[in-house]
């Protein structure tokens, strides 16, 4: 397959930029989860899931999961509610990941979209589970929101990767 002019190669991702955009959406999480509205996105499980897709090997379910313990305890909720929802949303990040960057950003919404309405229910039906009242609807705008951040996240996060253009004529790469 011969790549396309508006296709660019990347450079491979230093893990010190993973780790930190990982702290920097976790610190945002933390951030945006002391409004306590319940349609504000959740930026760490974007987060999660776009190095999911891009670096399977280094961002898994370990880490999934621990960065959704940290999220429980600074919610305060019940104890794995968000890990479990970051670990779903990692398994099937790297279940899809060689055929989801196939795909342009459009069309990678529309294949992302139920995995974030997936993690928001398992959230509330954990959360429905031990007694606590329904939150209502606005809680669904949520993973719609998340959706619409994915070509946001791919921008940023992808920025340090992308190379500088070189004009010359007689390289195909």
């Amino acid at each position: 397959m011969i790549m396309s002019r508006r296709e660019a190669l990347l450079l491979p991702v230093s893990p010190w930029f993973v780790a930190l955009s990982l702290l920097m959406s976790l610190l945002l999480s933390m951030l945006l989860g002391m409004s306590q509205a319940l349609w504000l996105p959740d930026v760490l499980a974007v987060s999660i899931f776009f190095w999911g897709i891009h670096q399977p090997r280094r961002v898994g379910m370990a880490t999934a999961f621990l960065l959704g313990l940290w999220m429980d305890v600074q919610h305060s909720s019940l104890l794995g509610q968000h890990a479990l929802s970051y670990v779903v949303l990692s398994y099937f990040a790297f279940s899809m990941h060689r055929r989801l960057l196939w795909f342009p950003i459009k069309e990678q919404m529309l294949q992302i979209a139920p995995f974030f309405i997936l993690a928001e229910v398992i959230g509330l039906l954990i959360r429905l589970s031990t007694g606590d009242d329904f939150p209502g609807w606005t809680m669904l705008l949520s993973p719609f929101i998340e959706t619409l951040l994915w070509p946001v996240a791919n921008f940023i996060l992808l920025a340090p990767q992308r190379r500088a253009h070189d004009p010359d004529a007689n390289r195909p790469i």
